[in-house]
């Protein structure tokens, strides 16, 4: 049975606070949560479920967008249609990247941000991420492009930082000669 989360808003002071490590094992309640998001950002990238639940359309979320304030994040990727990647991430931490910045030509988007922003965000092109999985085990993900922009901006909710904070207030919008856009 699906059940839509609870995604706070921009407006809940919640999402401008830290969050705090992680220790391991995670709890049943922990590891429960983190299939119901891979569950809503999967059905959310899909159109029919999309439309049946009433979802927005979202690749990544973080634990204290929930108001749960653990470093913990879940990216859902799609690779190719109807095929995603699932990224379960525990006390992630950005251990290198690119000097190259890139930024979503569109915008970012995020669940907790029910209006639209205008600027754009710059990013760094590639990332390396370091972190655990569910278990415990360490891993180390290099994600480029757009999968570098949502650990980005998933890394950053955990320091409670939204993405518009990063847009420039007195430039917000960037042109192709200043950065690339993906």
């Amino acid at each position: 049975m699906f059940k839509k989360l609870n995604i706070l808003d921009e407006a809940d002071k919640r999402l401008q606070q830290k969050s705090k490590e992680v220790t391991f094992p995670l709890t049943k309640e922990d590891k429960k949560l983190i299939q119901q998001i891979i569950s809503e950002l999967t059905y959310s990238q899909i159109p029919e479920k999309q439309e049946e639940y009433n979802l927005r359309p979202g690749m990544g979320l973080a634990f204290p967008q929930l108001g749960i304030h653990k470093r913990i994040i879940v990216i859902v990727h799609e690779v190719e249609k109807g095929k995603f990647n699932n990224y379960v991430v525990v006390n992630p931490k950005i251990i290198s990247h690119s000097v190259e910045m890139i930024a979503a030509e569109e915008g970012e988007g995020c669940l907790s941000i029910n209006r639209e922003v205008v600027g754009h965000v710059p990013r760094y092109a590639r990332v390396t991420v370091t972190g655990f999985d569910e278990d415990g085990n360490e891993i180390k993900i290099r994600a480029r492009e757009e999968l570098s922009i949502a650990f980005q901006h998933e890394i950053d909710h955990l320091d409670g930082i939204l993405f518009y904070d990063r847009i420039d207030k007195e430039k917000p919008l960037l042109n192709e000669n200043e950065i690339r856009f993906i």
